[in-house]
């Protein structure tokens, strides 16, 4: 698909009646665009290169190279010096996602999309989701923080909120191979920046909030109110999503939102619960029962742990209704091993490693509670965990006690916490 220069200026100006445009040839307004593209060295014939102004660099100072590529227009915050036709806004990211959608032909408007954010648990809920879809019979596409897949390609992610052309374009390749849903791990970063817009979510789910980055957003009122965007800025009309009905913050979107959202958790109250479960090193079994359903559903899942409990629960909270119970059961049972998220390794001499990616205070202590839980008291456990010299310190000493395991750092930077383990 390709549409004209003069048509994206048009839907610009519809948007916002200052945008301007420096168009020094007329046959400019009818070139045709079919990309939308930040950096100037993936331009190609056809794009329309977007001049970001970043921290680190000006897109600005690229106009040339993007010239050389074969760019046929430019979207800048000021006139440069070329003869491609330029359409002049203020702020270049405040557009780049509604435009990027325009010239792929909406692209989430085609799509069941599913918006995962929160601090933890956001990698693994995507993964239970996809394969729930899946077993209901969808190609899936996945955007997310290990892996990212149009349907047909799977590559490694490079993070978690690309940038809004980028998700654009990644959108639209899924509706081209055939995908009918996308789920999508939903950043704080990238929901306050911007990386989002142009797209609408069906299923907006809000997993928990603990501190973190708030080296970005300063505070957790900060923090929850980017979260809180995913629902408030990038919904469909009767949108219907879930949210952690035992966190504080997932309380106050249920308040905000009580028509559009399910509240999921352990606790009384909840629409959503688990009311039996049992969890090994062999996987997990569960019983959910929610209002507005009359069965119960009970489930097998080869994730351990009680937060992968709270994870299924997210994701089955969030799928029943779109599609019937005998693809969650299937789904929930046949959801791979997530990479890095308690990720089981059996040795050849009996010893069983897991890997997982747990990054901030709350998520390491729960993983190590859950292994000790798994392991019994009589097992010895070893814990090796880094961290960055400026990230938030865990209380290494009581939770040595705590869990009962000899802990190692990974990082030369936390040597002098060494001296509280020994």
């Amino acid at each position: 698909m390709s549409v004209k220069f003069e048509d994206v200026l048009k839907f610009m100006r519809a948007k916002d009646e200052s945008v301007k445009a420096c168009v020094k040839f007329q046959d400019n307004f009818y070139v045709q665009i079919n990309d939308v593209i930040s950096d100037s060295r993936d331009v190609k014939p056809g794009t329309l290169f977007a001049c970001i102004k970043g921290e680190k660099s000006d897109g600005h100072e690229f106009v040339r190279t993007a010239e050389e590529n074969g760019a046929s227009a430019l979207l800048c915050e000021r006139e440069v010096d070329s003869d491609l036709p330029q359409i002049i806004v203020e702020h270049v990211r405040d557009f780049l996602g509604d435009v990027a959608s325009f010239v792929y032909d909406n692209p989430s408007s085609k799509l069941l999309m599913v918006g995962i954010t929160g601090t933890n648990g956001k990698t693994t809920t995507t993964y239970i989701t996809r394969r729930i879809l899946q077993s209901a019979g969808m190609r899936v596409g996945l955007l997310g923080t290990i892996i990212e897949s149009d349907g047909i390609i799977e590559k490694e992610a490079d993070r978690t909120t690309p940038e809004s052309c980028i998700v654009q374009r990644q959108l639209h390749n899924m509706v081209k191979n055939g995908c009918s849903a996308c789920v999508m791990e939903t950043s704080s970063h990238g929901l306050y920046l911007g990386r989002l817009k142009g797209a609408l979510y069906d299923v907006p789910v809000f997993t928990n909030l603990y501190p973190e980055h708030l080296d970005f957003h300063l505070n957790m009122e900060n923090y929850f109110e980017a979260k809180k965007l995913l629902f408030t800025n990038y919904t469909k009309k009767n949108f219907i999503g879930a949210v952690n009905h035992d966190d504080p913050y997932g309380r106050r979107l249920l308040a905000e939102f009580p028509d559009n959202l399910r509240g999921f958790g352990m606790n009384e109250g909840a629409s959503s619960r688990v009311v039996e479960s049992k969890t090994s090193l062999n996987g997990t079994e569960l019983v959910i029962e929610m209002k507005g359903f009359d069965s119960q559903l009970k489930l097998h899942t080869p994730l351990v742990g009680g937060f992968n409990i709270m994870n299924t629960l997210c994701a089955v909270t969030a799928m029943r209704g779109r599609v019937d119970d005998r693809a969650i059961i299937e789904g929930v049972a046949s959801v791979p091993q997530v990479p890095g998220r308690l990720e089981r390794i059996d040795l050849p001499n009996g010893a069983c490693v897991f890997v997982d990616f747990a990054h901030t205070p709350s998520a390491l202590r729960s993983v190590l509670g859950t292994i000790r839980k798994l392991s019994g008291n009589e097992r010895r456990i070893i814990s090796m965990f880094g961290h960055a010299e400026d990230t938030s310190r865990i209380d290494l000493n009581s939770e040595r006690q705590h869990q009962n395991l000899r802990m190692k750092l990974s990082s030369h930077q936390t040597m002098h916490a060494m001296k509280t383990l020994h």
